[in-house]
């Protein structure tokens, strides 16, 4: 069977756009990549030095490794250029170097994969929702990677209507995935968006449920999904810039034309913001919304007329958010409007929709950070932030009458799910902590009943009783209490003697819940501490905690995470040499920091997918999400915030320094963090380190962002960095 593993030097698919011929015009090795040095050991690759001058505000920075940055259009040329051959060498000698290092605990990689799949249930289906008369819902099946989605009309007693099978779908692809499905207002036309290549951009495939046939319909490059009108045969959808995968522009496709003759209905002209198009719950109108970092701008269309024009509800201005929904006469909108930081519910007619028009729902907190809504025919649910911890909160339209639903444990996390019915007192939400499965409810608003449909089932001997979750708080350098929450196997003693992994992200202001995972389990029963670093960047304690963790206050992101670690030390929950960090993306950014700052803190460190390269990225307008990100790190054109942001970039801040252990993945498509941000750290990182310790670099040549898809697959992953901790601490199976 054909195996792409190692694409850059094997013969290739159609179905990958990479070069097909990359196997047999491969160079000789350019690097000393994977020689033998003394007593038979693998030395790591050593890449080309070729002095690049990076020059802004009289201020000249050298790069010897900017060469491994490839376009889109050489990585997907047919015959590959000679600085192509040279970085999928360079490339290919990073992984054999990961594998000769990683090849003796191959068997224990071997056995945690068996172990973190073999709690998975793998005949599992999710709850059912209702939504236009079906029953919706996924459903595994045993021994297959991808789910079936499916329908059932009317009961769940029904016959199943198999609406795709993503296993049939995804045959021969290395990568697969199936997002933005929608169904017209018939229920008679399945809209989904396919992604071969794990770059983010989506074909959109229209498929009759009534006859299983897909129709002739195909738009490519698009963010997946569509939005239909009510008249069952139009369709809005984004279309993205091919260089810079920016959304920019909304079109309207009506089925069984021509899509060369789409119509543009809107063009988002400034580079800073993208777009995207929706629906209100109530079904009632289309939604375009133009979306900065602080700044958002929407439009709307009765759904009923599709050849109508849009109408901006509010025009956009700078640091002014807010989102919508549509109930009766009114718009719904959660907006920081008129200083309220941490966000409030205000409402508008929806024949007038300018923010003067505005009134206050729910007003602004300031210890309470508002984040998302729920719109019933009786009821209105709020999603409220309060002490780090999310909160489900109930009030009764006719009456206001208000009541928070009840949550028994000391750290946790509850979500509204999915609830597309309007005229229901239903709500269905979700509730998970470090200690207890996802579980799914029915909550009756009227009677205060509740009703678990479904906690993960985790197979084998796991008792959630057997682990015990606990939240803590340290205080940074400048006074700051920071939350910590942590869960380990009950007995574990605070000796200072036991292996803990630290997590955080602490960017965008998007929170670290503390969740449940059951692959987790392998290091709790291995007698880690798995703990959480609820750092200032993210929103846990509220707005201000972001405003505190971004721009010119980023420092205090890596600052807080280290003094987390610090006091996890001092409480004797671990030690130095036992003390591991992880993070990805932004949260690889983080890893990149702390270690600058303290690498004597940590044994090792796993840096996923890790945005190191700061300064150069956000110079660079090309690379896709730039332009919409100043706002978050602040633009390198000014030169406070270029000084600012070359004083944390880990890429530019490493020095002849004794690092921890470190493992950084990446993937060679990933839209989000190119691949060479990673492999131009390690290089530079090896070349600068002091001391033995390890680095590697995993690059999954078939992957992007996300990582690989399919149920199982990712977990190669998951036991390729478990491994590398267990290694570096002794523990062999």
């Amino acid at each position: 069977m054909f195996n792409k593993k190692n694409l850059y030097c094997q013969g290739l698919s159609s179905s990958q756009p990479l070069t097909k011929l990359i196997f047999l015009i491969m160079v000789p090795i350019l690097f000393s990549a994977c020689s033998k040095g003394q007593k038979g050991k693998v030395n790591p690759p050593v890449a080309e030095k070729i002095a690049k001058e990076l020059t802004i505000h009289g201020d000249t920075r050298i790069d010897n490794y900017f060469w491994m940055k490839l376009t889109d259009a050489q990585k997907t040329a047919e015959i590959p250029d000679e600085q192509t051959k040279k970085v999928l060498e360079y490339l290919k000698g990073e992984n054999e170097y990961k594998e000769a290092q990683m090849k003796h605990t191959e068997p224990l990689q071997e056995k945690l994969f068996n172990e973190i799949v073999g709690r998975i249930k793998k005949d599992d289906e999710s709850v059912p929702y209702k939504d236009n008369g079906y029953y919706y819902y996924t459903r595994y099946e045993k021994g297959k990677e991808y789910p079936l989605r499916c329908r059932k009309k009317g009961s769940m007693e029904a016959v199943e209507e198999v609406m795709l099978d993503v296993n049939e779908m995804a045959e021969g692809y290395n990568y697969f995935s199936v997002a933005g499905l929608n169904i017209s207002p018939d229920n008679k036309i399945l809209a989904y968006g396919v992604d071969t290549v794990s770059r983010r951009r989506y074909t959109i495939y229209f498929k009759d449920l009534t006859t299983g046939e897909l129709l002739g319909d195909e738009i490519s490059n698009t963010s997946r999904g569509v939005a239909w009108a009510n008249d069952n045969k139009t369709v809005f959808y984004t279309k993205k810039d091919k260089v810079t995968l920016r959304s920019e522009r909304i079109m309207k496709h009506v089925l069984g034309t021509d899509t060369a003759d789409d119509k543009e209905i809107f063009f988002e002209a400034d580079e800073t913001f993208s777009t995207f198009v929706g629906k209100t719950k109530s079904k009632k109108y289309l939604i375009i919304g133009s979306r900065h970092t602080l700044s958002y701008e929407y439009r709307f269309l009765d759904a009923g007329n599709p050849d109508g024009e849009f109408q901006i509800i509010q025009p956009r201005e700078k640091d002014l958010e807010y989102s919508v929904d549509h109930y009766g006469d009114h718009f719904y909108i959660r907006t920081n409007y008129d200083e309220a930081k941490n966000f409030k519910l205000m409402k508008t007619p929806v024949d007038k929709t300018t923010k003067e028009n505005w009134v206050d729902v729910i007003p602004h907190r300031d210890d309470v950070l508002l984040e998302g809504f729920e719109i019933f025919k009786n009821y209105l649910v709020v999603n409220e932030r309060i002490k780090g911890l999310r909160n489900l909160r109930i009030i009764e339209w006719k009456d206001r009458s208000e009541h928070y639903l009840d949550f028994d444990e000391e750290t946790y996390v509850a979500r509204i799910s999915i609830n597309p019915e309007f005229d229901t007192d239903i709500l269905r939400y979700s509730f998970s902590s470090l200690t207890t499965p996802s579980s799914t409810f029915d909550y009756n608003m009227i009677s205060g009943e509740k009703t678990l449909l479904k906690e993960e089932e985790v197979l084998g001997d796991f008792d959630k009783n057997n682990y015990e979750a606990k939240r803590l708080y340290t205080i940074a350098d400048d006074g700051t209490q920071i939350p910590i929450s942590l869960v380990y196997r009950k007995g574990l003693k605070p000796d200072g003697n036991n292996p803990l992994l630290l997590g955080g992200y602490g960017s965008y202001g998007a929170s670290r819940d503390p969740y449940f995972s059951s692959v987790r389990l392998s290091l709790l029963d291995r007698g880690f501490v798995y703990a959480i670093a609820h750092i200032r960047g993210g929103s846990e304690m509220g707005r201000q905690w972001y405003e505190d963790g971004k721009l010119l206050n980023k420092m205090n992101t890596f600052t807080d995470f280290n003094d987390c670690a610090e006091y996890l030390i001092s409480e004797k929950y671990t030690n130095p040499e036992k003390l591991f960090a992880m993070g990805g993306s932004a949260g690889g950014l983080l890893m990149g920091a702390i270690i600058n700052l303290q690498p004597e803190l940590y044994k090792g460190v796993v840096a996923a997918v890790p945005w190191v390269d700061v300064v150069t990225t956000m110079l660079d307008d090309d690379v896709p999400l730039t332009t919409s990100e100043f706002d978050e790190w602040g633009d390198p054109k000014n030169k406070e915030y270029y000084d600012y942001m070359l004083s944390y970039s880990p890429y530019d801040n490493v020095d002849a320094k004794k690092y921890p252990n470190l493992l950084v993945t990446t993937g060679f498509w990933d839209s989000q963090v190119q691949y060479w941000e990673p492999a131009k750290w390690v290089s530079k990182l090896r070349d600068k380190k002091t001391g033995k310790n390890l680095i590697l670099l995993h690059i999954n040549m078939e992957a992007g962002h996300g990582g690989v898809s399919g149920r199982f697959r990712r977990y190669r992953e998951t036991t390729l960095e478990y491994a590398f901790m267990f290694d570096l601490l002794g523990i062999s199976e």
